[in-house]
C-alpha cells in the first residue's frame, strides 16, 4: 500500500510541475495549435481547410473584445475564474426547464480549449477547474482575454478573432465594427451550425441582444 500510495504521489507532483510549467510558458509564448484544432483536423473531411492567425490584444478590435465578455462573461474583470453566480442563474433556468446555459467564465472557456479536449467528463471539468486557477494565478486578465480571443473556435475550421474576421467579413479583426463583433459573438454557443454572415433571424436576434449589452456594459477596459 505504501508503495501505491508513494508512486501516485510522485505521479501527483510531476503532474503538478508539468502543468504549472506549461501555463508559465504559455504566458509568454503565442498558442498555434489546440487540442480541438488537431481533433477538428482529423475529423474532418479531405476539404476541410483550418484557418488560424494569432493577434496580439491590441491588434483586436475593442468591440470583439467587448462582444464576447458582454454575451459571455461580464463580470469577466471582477471574478477570479468562477463566476458563481452565473452559475447559480444557469442552474436555476436549467431546472426551470428554460433552455440549457452554461455558467462557463472566460477563464474556464481558455483553460478548456488551450489545455483539454472538448467532451464532458468529470475528469475534463476537474483538470478545467485546475487550469482555470493556474492562468488566473499567472497570467493577467488581459493574457487570458487574448489566448481566448485567439483559440476560440469561430466557424468551420475558423480558429481565432483574425481568422473569422476575414473568413466572415473579408477585414481583419482590428477592424471589425460593433455590428460585426457582435455577429460573431452571437455564433460562439455553437460556430459549427451558426454563421455570423449572411445572419440567420435566430442570430440576428442574438446579435441585437449583445449590442445591448455592450451599451449597458459600461466603460470597457482599456489596454
Amino acid at each position: 500500500m505504501k508503495m501505491i500510495i508513494r508512486g501516485f504521489s510522485k505521479l501527483l507532483l510531476i503532474f503538478v510541475i508539468t502543468s504549472i510549467s506549461w501555463v508559465a510558458l504559455y504566458k509568454v509564448v503565442d498558442v498555434r495549435y489546440t487540442p480541438l484544432m488537431v481533433i477538428r483536423y482529423f475529423q474532418s473531411d479531405d476539404d476541410y481547410r483550418l484557418r488560424h492567425q494569432w493577434r496580439s490584444l491590441d491588434k483586436i478590435s475593442s468591440q470583439l473584445q467587448l462582444a464576447v465578455i458582454s454575451s459571455e462573461d461580464q463580470h469577466f474583470f471582477q471574478h477570479r475564474g468562477f463566476d458563481f453566480q452565473a452559475i447559480t442563474q444557469a442552474l436555476q433556468s436549467n431546472a426551470n426547464g428554460k433552455p440549457l446555459r452554461g455558467g462557463s467564465t472566460i477563464s474556464q472557456q481558455s483553460a478548456k480549449n488551450i489545455f483539454l479536449w472538448p467532451q464532458r467528463s468529470w475528469l475534463r471539468k476537474g483538470l478545467e477547474t485546475w487550469f482555470t486557477l493556474l492562468i488566473e494565478i499567472l497570467w493577467s486578465k488581459e493574457r487570458i482575454l487574448e489566448t481566448y480571443l485567439n483559440s476560440i473556435e469561430m466557424g468551420k475550421g475558423v480558429f481565432g478573432a483574425q481568422a473569422a474576421a476575414y473568413y466572415w467579413f473579408n477585414k481583419s479583426a482590428a477592424n471589425l465594427s460593433r455590428p460585426e463583433a457582435a455577429a460573431i459573438a452571437a455564433i460562439l454557443p455553437n460556430p459549427i451550425k451558426y454563421r455570423a454572415a449572411p445572419a440567420t433571424r435566430y442570430i440576428k436576434k442574438r446579435q441585437a441582444w449583445i449590442i445591448k449589452q455592450m451599451r449597458n456594459y459600461g466603460r470597457f477596459p482599456q489596454h
